[in-house]
Formats: C-alpha cells, sequence, structure tokens
C-alpha cells in the first residue's frame, strides 16, 4: 500500500532531499549517541503518556511510567493508541453490521513479488480480520500491465461491497504510478493520494474525502497527547507528496503557522530550533540533533531508517530521523522509532474504510 512505504522515508522518491541535506555541514555528520549504545537508546523509548486532556476522555489514563534517567521528554506511544483506534473502529463496524447488515470492506492490489509489500498486505489483513473489516485481495505478476491493474481498479471502484481501494507500491518500473492511482475512484480513495483528495486538503473551506494515512496518524497522536496546535509555529522536515506536504496542510488547517526544511533550505537547524512542533520525514538517519529543538517541544518522527548494529540478530536495526537520545532531554514530547507513528498508519487506513463506508451508506 501506498501509506505503508510513505512511513518508511528511506524510499527512493525522498532520495534528492537527503543527498541535499547531507551535502550542507549540519550535525548529523557526527555520530549520534545512541548508534554506539543501542540498549540504552531502546531504554528511553518506554512509552509515557502525556497528561489526559478533558476533550479526550478516549485517551487512557496511564500507560508504562518507565522513562530513562537522562530523558526528559514524554513518549508518544504509537503503538497504544493505534490499538486504542483499532478497537474504537471495530466497535464501530459492529454497530454498522447490526443496524443496517453493512460490512466495510477493503481491497489492495499487489503487484509483483516483493517481500515487503507482501508483508504488508499482509498485516493490513490481519489488521482488518482483527477488527471485522472485509479484505479482499487481488495479486498480479510483475510484468502485468498498466491497462491490467485499472481493470481490476474498475472492478472495485464498481463493487458496491468495497468501500476502500488502495494499490501497494512501489510499483514495477514500466508502470506509471500517477495513472494508476487516479483510476481509484476519489470515494474509495482510502490512501488520500488521489488529486482532488489533496486538492481539497489545499483549499480553505474544504474537506477531502480522505486524509493520507501516515500525516493523519502525526496529527492523531498529537491530538489524542493534547498536544496544542493551534497559534503555534510548526516545521515540517520533508516535502514529499505522501508525508510532508500534506502534513504541513493538516497543521496549517489546525491553525498552526507552518514552516517546511526541504533540499533548498539553507539554515535547517535554525528554522528548526523555533518550531513548538516538528513533524520529520526526510529519511535520513539521525539527521535532528538535540541542538535542532527547541525546548519543551512536540516531535513527531516519521522517519524508518536502517542502521548497522552488529549487536543485533539481523545486523542492523531501525531509527528515526531524529536522533532519540539527544532529543529526547530537550523535547516535552517525542515519538520513538519504531512504535512512534508507524502502527498509526494502518490505524488509519482502517478509519478511513470505515468513515467510506458510513458516508457510502449514510450511516451515523
Amino acid at each position: 500500500m501506498a501509506s505503508s512505504i510513505l512511513s518508511d522515508c528511506s524510499t527512493a522518491r525522498l532520495l534528492p532531499l537527503r543527498r541535499a541535506l547531507l551535502q550542507q555541514r549540519v550535525p548529523c555528520i557526527r555520530p549520534c549517541p545512541a548508534l554506539a549504545s543501542p540498549r540504552r537508546l531502546f531504554a528511553a523509548a518506554r512509552p509515557q503518556l502525556l497528561p489526559r486532556p478533558p476533550r479526550m476522555d478516549s485517551v487512557p489514563a496511564a500507560a508504562s511510567s518507565a522513562e530513562s534517567a537522562d530523558a526528559s521528554a514524554k513518549v508518544i506511544d504509537g503503538k497504544l493508541v493505534a490499538k486504542q483506534v483499532r478497537e474504537e473502529i471495530a466497535v464501530e463496524v459492529t454497530k454498522m453490521r447490526d443496524a443496517i447488515g453493512i460490512v466495510p470492506g477493503l481491497a489492495v492490489i499487489l503487484v509483483g513479488s516483493r517481500k515487503d509489500s507482501q508483508t504488508y498486505v499482509r498485516n493490513k489483513k490481519k489488521a482488518c480480520e482483527a477488527v471485522g473489516i472485509k479484505s479482499y485481495e487481488v495479486n498480479l505478476p510483475e510484468d502485468s500491465s498498466e491497462e491490467e491493474v485499472i481493470r481490476h481498479i474498475a472492478s472495485f471502484n464498481s463493487d458496491p461491497s468495497v468501500h476502500g481501494i488502495l494499490v501497494q507500491l512501489p510499483l514495477p518500473r514500466h508502470m506509471n504510478d500517477e495513472n494508476i492511482l487516479n483510476a481509484v475512484s476519489i470515494e474509495k480513495d482510502v490512501d488520500g493520494f488521489h488529486p482532488l483528495n489533496i486538492g481539497r486538503l489545499a483549499m480553505q473551506g474544504r474537506d477531502p474525502f480522505f486524509v493520507p494515512c501516515t500525516p493523519k496518524g502525526c496529527m492523531e497522536l498529537l491530538h489524542r497527547y493534547g498536544v496544542e496546535i493551534k497559534g503555534k509555529r510548526a516545521v515540517v522536515i520533508g516535502r514529499s507528496n505522501i508525508v510532508g506536504m500534506p502534513a504541513a496542510l493538516l497543521l496549517q488547517k489546525a491553525n498552526a503557522t507552518v514552516s517546511i526544511v526541504h533540499s533548498q533550505t539553507k539554515n535547517p537547524e535554525e528554522i528548526t530550533r523555533q518550531a513548538d512542533i516538528v513533524i520529520a520525514a526526510v529519511g535520513v538517519a539521525n539527521l535532528v540533533r538535540g541542538n535542532w529543538i527547541k525546548s519543551g517541544a512536540a516531535i513527531i518522527d516519521v522517519g524508518i531508517n536502517p542502521v548497522d548494529d552488529p549487536e543485533s540478530p539481523r545486523g542492523y536495526r531501525l531509527v528515526g530521523d531524529v536522533c532519540y537520545e539527544e532529543a529526547s532531554k530537550v523535547a516535552g514530547a517525542i515519538t520513538p522509532v519504531p512504535g512512534g507513528v508507524g502502527p498509526m498508519t494502518i490505524a488509519m487506513l482502517l478509519s478511513n474504510t470505515l468513515e467510506s463506508a458510513k458516508r457510502i451508506h449514510k450511516f451515523k
């Protein structure tokens, strides 16, 4: 699915920004202390929820309260919030089924046999089953034609039992992503990538049918942890169509003052240091250092980057775009990697599918 690889900011479509930032003399050249001490890094990532805001009575009153002795930031636990969202969706799916006999349906089209894509699709199927959403799956060979993929999309577009359609990215090189994604009905575009959905997101006074899953997950974490957005300064690092740009639009809709750090930004540290909220989505391991962070800022780290780790059975481990060990000593709240934004992406996909079924069948 498109939204799954979105949260993996190491994808090829983000490489120009990675190269440009690495060419600058920014502090990311200095190794993050966490790289030399992987166990210490993840010890600091044990979750603790922020105090529950009065308007969000669904936020758990407590979670694990363990913190690293030298970390001051509260840990924004994406796993916990995603579990909570899935439980809420399961209740709504049951209500809908019992009231009108309709079960939301999600269709996934997978082209080729990439192991990571197969894993993503398998995880989505399990997530659907767990909340009662019916899943449909089409697996096509690598050499399938673009027209064949579009025929399957058209079939799902006209199928009343399917309320959400997504095409797993990346597609084979001989296919045009834009042509294929544009073939998905805007009313079933649960990944939120149709240009009309993005266009409505960018316009004042308009709402898209769907918000892209990863940026939506970022905003959900901020809201559920009671992070104030209105009137605050926000910086988004990265301007991809799939994470950075829609995240900036969502923050702007929430009345933040938004800056975007990108490949042509000359002073990324200085700009980022002004932010009350930082969303990092560029795909450079440990790029954002502690001295980039304003004291008390909320940090949402979308990056998922493999780094060598001889102590790991796999020979590597995953870190974010933010140097967690340094940033957690300065920030007010921060997402760990893994366990932060990643789990929210599939949860938001399920949320969008439920929302689509409710809209199509006028169920409230």
